[in-house]
């Protein structure tokens, strides 16, 4: 099957398997790999994406879906050399340790902010609780969140 889509913000077209995940496209054809294959389940988050600005787990997305929609991965987050401020706010707040999780995390973080829902600390555990850190990050994690909803409020 052939499809259209935007992969960070460059057009993209590209011969599909009809069975191929978009996890699988972005990882195997298009080589971008920040997006890690945990569960293949959408149990963990390690694979989350944003389709329309929207956070999926791109395991359980089929490619197809994507034809026509714009895709965002952690590759295509910051603008150049310049890190986007959720990038930036992990590190500021040591929110990771072995770093698997970490892309899904901060694709799933910036998505709780822009959808207003980083207005407390529990309110951001709820929200993030689909993406699952082994390690234990969560302090940093919520503190990174908490910081960059704090200053797009002001």
């Amino acid at each position: 099957m052939a499809i259209r889509t935007t992969v960070n913000g460059k057009a993209v077209p590209v011969e599909i398997d009809v069975r191929t995940s978009l996890l699988d496209l972005l990882r195997e054809q298009l080589h971008l790999t920040g997006a890690k294959k945990g569960c293949d389940h959408g149990q963990c988050g390690a694979c989350t994406v944003h389709v329309d600005g929207r956070r999926v787990a791109s395991c359980l997305t089929l490619a197809a879906k994507v034809d026509g929609r714009a895709v965002t991965t952690i590759e295509g987050l910051a603008d150049g050399e310049t890190l986007h401020p959720m990038q930036q706010a992990f590190i500021d707040h040591d929110a990771l340790q072995c770093g698997y999780c970490t892309p899904g995390q901060i694709m799933a973080a910036v998505a709780c902010v822009r959808e207003g829902n980083a207005t407390s600390k529990d309110r951001i555990r709820e929200y993030m609780s689909g993406n699952i850190c082994r390690c234990g990050a969560y302090v940093g994690i919520v503190a990174a969140i908490e910081q960059v909803a704090g200053r797009e409020k002001s």
